[in-house]
């Protein structure tokens, strides 16, 4: 009998050894997944892409293998765990602390972005968003041809009555609106879905360069390509001339060059590697630096997680003065307005 007694209690360790070590191993793997850049691991990132979407979510439940841990009295279990909840939680809090805006005292730069889920979002919607928000440029994606008619019909091109677009059916179209003239840039090479670009100048002579965003979704081993290159072929947020860049003046080289913005669906939140390689090429993302980067922006409402893959990102020594999200009805997405202050 004693021998039964403690050959049982010798399992029931190992059990409970098992569970929480597999616990802290479980979340671990995830943590290393995104710390390594999982969607950029070749034959690894078709499955690390769409996971890695929902990373606020895996750290939101970062304390449960700790306290399974604690429970099952393995406290170097609860320790790795802990480690691991830290990692997690390094990645994704930081979204939620406004912070690290540079010195700006440039003119102010008002962008408006909006996925119309196949040209259904609300003209009137639309239409008031821009009224309220003061818009200086907005870009659309899933913009139809049709769509443009009744957003123009709506009001748009009296507020905003310059365009460059792109118009296609389904959700491969997109376009720009702006107070200002636009002068149409050359398209981007190769990618799937329409992403153009424009100029404009704002008073007091300064250009902006703006892109609407829109690369197809990292879902199949194909998309996944096309997603990494279209993102890749966006161009990077300094644009300065080299010969102001050697001044070492911000202020200097940005009236020399261009301030460049993109704005839209990227399909793709700040988890994805492939997106912050390309905020690394001289870009900041508005509402990360708002203290927004956790507010949903696609996904409301569905069967499924909301994620934030709606994104406005600006030249680096811009300031971000106000970012805000609206709901869209007809859209599976929100709207995300960013004022920006140039450099």
């Amino acid at each position: 009998m004693p021998g039964g007694l403690t050959s049982g209690n010798a399992r029931g360790g190992r059990w409970r050894g098992w569970v929480a070590w597999g616990g802290a191993a479980a979340w671990g793997a995830y943590a290393l997944m995104r710390w390594t850049d999982g969607d950029r691991v070749p034959g690894f990132g078709i499955f690390a892409a769409p996971v890695l979407a929902v990373t606020p979510y895996v750290a939101a439940t970062a304390p449960i293998p700790i306290v399974a841990a604690l429970v099952l009295r393995r406290p170097r279990a609860a320790v790795a765990a802990g480690l691991v909840a830290a990692g997690l939680l390094a990645a994704v809090v930081p979204r939620a602390v406004p912070g690290g805006e540079p010195a700006a005292h440039g003119p102010e730069l008002r962008v408006l972005t909006a996925n119309l889920m196949f040209g259904q979002g609300s003209p009137a919607r639309i239409v008031d968003l821009v009224k309220r928000t003061d818009a200086d440029v907005l870009s659309l994606q899933e913009l139809t041809p049709e769509a443009v008619t009744r957003y123009e019909n709506a009001g748009l091109a009296k507020l905003l009555p310059y365009k460059v677009t792109d118009t296609r059916w389904g959700a491969a179209g997109s376009g720009l609106y702006s107070k200002y003239p636009l002068r149409a840039l050359p398209p981007l090479p190769k990618t799937q879905m329409a992403m153009p670009s424009a100029e404009f100048t704002l008073p007091g002579g300064r250009r902006v360069q703006i892109t609407a965003v829109h690369p197809v979704p990292p879902i199949n081993a194909e998309s996944l390509g096309d997603w990494k290159r279209d993102l890749g072929e966006l161009p990077s947020g300094n644009t300065f001339s080299s010969a102001s860049a050697g001044t070492g003046s911000a202020s200097a080289a940005s009236l020399n060059g261009v301030t460049r913005v993109l704005a839209g669906d990227f399909n793709a939140t700040l988890d994805h590697a492939t997106l912050r390689r390309l905020i690394g090429r001289g870009y900041a993302d508005a509402a990360d630096r708002a203290g927004e980067g956790l507010v949903p922006t696609w996904g409301l409402g569905q069967p499924r997680p909301p994620l934030t893959i709606d994104h406005v990102l600006l030249d680096r020594r811009c300031a971000v003065r106000a970012v805000k999200i609206y709901d869209l009805p007809g859209s599976d997405h929100r709207a995300l307005f960013a004022r920006l202050q140039l450099p």
